[in-house]
């Protein structure tokens, strides 16, 4: 038996299947009509997808409000301790006429200040804080503003009235702050 040639076998098998092409292409009929959608199932596809694109921002402004409330709130008792810690020296240096009285005045004043734009700062960068808890924590921050300025004026003759409800007014803003954020 002779084995053909490669080229012929390659023609004989080409020829081969355009001829069964050929034969199903002919066999095939046209399905005449348009082209349609159901209304229905358009108009339920588009809601599906609107309600999967609104539930997926949902997640992620939970996710940010979490992240928010999280990082302010973790936060917070460091930053504004520092602030509690310096005042306290400073109260107790005044009650004590101590020399280093005015050092202890400004080193109050400054860790106030320094713990209300931190407390600031994260808020306005969160942007996600909840209203109720985004006021919470502004309403600390002007009291220790508050604060401050009246640690500034303080000499060893002054009245001490304005200094304790500043003293007040912060120690209740902390609270309300402390005990709107999320137990740890």
């Amino acid at each position: 038996m002779r084995v053909p040639h490669a080229r012929r076998l390659g023609l004989i098998c080409a020829s081969v299947a355009v001829i069964a092409g050929s034969v199903i292409a002919g066999c095939a009929q046209q399905v005449t009509g348009n082209p349609t959608t159901d209304p229905a199932e358009v108009a339920a596809y588009k809601t599906e997808a609107a309600a999967s694109s609104s539930a997926a921002a949902s997640s992620r402004a939970a996710a940010a409000r979490t992240k928010a409330i999280e990082d302010n709130c973790g936060q917070f008792p460091t930053t504004t301790g520092a602030g509690v810690t310096a005042y306290n020296d400073f109260v107790k240096a005044h009650d004590e006429n101590a020399p280093d009285y005015a050092a202890k005045r400004e080193a109050a004043a400054v860790a106030l200040d320094t713990a209300a734009t931190a407390v600031e700062s994260g808020v306005a960068a969160a942007g996600a804080l909840p209203t109720e808890l985004a006021d919470k924590f502004t309403a600390y921050v002007v009291a220790a503003r508050e604060l401050s300025a009246e640690t500034r004026k303080m000499t060893y003759s002054s009245a001490v009235g304005g200094l304790n409800d500043a003293s007040r007014k912060i120690n209740q803003a902390r609270t309300e702050v402390q005990q709107a954020c999320p137990r740890r």
